[in-house]
């Protein structure tokens, strides 16, 4: 049970956790950080959170559990607020796609990696954002991958494990640095393709008909461009070695299939497509929970 739940980010991750956990009866406060006055009060309104602040400091103290849901870029400057207000028992974990710059973040403000952070990512979400898209069933059979390092207490991370798994997720570990390259194959790599994509054809001159036109296959891949785009922005910079490398590698495929079409080569196309289909069919469709 946690006593008292303070999230920083009340928005579609931070809130679903608050309302999962309230739907499993595993919380018995939650109070809500944020800087639209706006969002915290329907959060209230809703039931999401007891009381909310605007002070990361005042948010934190006396909080058992303290979850960060904020954009990467923002993770430092809320270290830097709850330093030195954060309850002995305190436990903090995060909910960025990005492991390795929320390490460095911890280990700039508090000289070091504190024994008391988690850092935590849910495979989960929508394109949806704000208090009002959460939702308790968000985390139901999703993945939630952990990252504890070498410092990390034992203790926080199994508490920090019972949290997501009251959610009703399903938790696993790696590394920070596995972690980052995986992520940046799986979700960043499709989402900056989904960007790309929309924005090229934005440019077209005939880009309302093209628009107008779009089948359900287009929606479908590009629904992920409808996402935050402060968010992805911060999860490119903070990813860009890993990131950087996989669009380099696309680049090359794409470049490849060019050459295929160019040459009217339709025993590679068909074997490109088949070699595809084969994947996609073993390592997703035959995946219990995908991404």
């Amino acid at each position: 049970m946690i006593e008292k739940l303070a999230i920083i980010g009340v928005g579609l991750i931070g809130g679903s956790v608050a309302m999962a956990l309230r739907e499993e009866g595993k919380v018995k406060e939650v109070v809500g950080c944020g800087r639209g006055e706006a969002n915290l009060q329907k959060a209230q309104q809703l039931g999401v959170i007891d009381h909310y602040t605007h002070d990361v400091a005042q948010a934190v103290q006396g909080a058992d559990m303290v979850l960060l849901a904020v954009p990467l870029g923002a993770i430092r400057d809320t270290f830097e607020k709850m330093k030195g207000q954060l309850a002995d028992h305190a436990v903090v974990t995060d909910a960025g796609s990005v492991k390795g710059s929320v390490v460095r973040d911890a280990e700039a403000v508090f000289q070091g990696v504190p024994d008391f952070l988690v850092p935590g990512h849910p495979i989960a979400g929508t394109e949806r954002s704000g208090v009002e898209a959460a939702f308790a069933e968000l985390y139901r059979n999703r993945r939630v991958i952990l990252t504890p390092l070498a410092e990390t207490r034992a203790d926080a991370v199994q508490r920090v494990e019972q949290m997501w798994l009251d959610c009703g997720a399903e938790v696993s570990s790696m590394s920070v640095e596995h972690h980052d390259e995986v992520l940046a194959a799986t979700s960043h790599l499709p989402h900056m393709l989904a960007y790309s994509l929309v924005d090229s054809l934005s440019r077209l001159k005939e880009n309302d008909e093209i628009f107008r036109f779009a089948a359900g296959g287009f929606r479908d891949f590009t629904r992920i461009a409808s996402s935050n785009p402060v968010m992805w922005r911060d999860i490119c910079i903070a990813n860009q070695q890993a990131l950087g490398g996989m669009l380099t590698r696309f680049a090359d495929e794409l470049h490849d299939l060019a050459a295929l079409l160019e040459q009217g080569d339709a025993d590679g196309l068909l074997s490109l497509f088949e070699s595809a289909k084969q994947a996609r069919d073993r390592y997703v469709d035959g995946v219990k929970h995908p991404e």
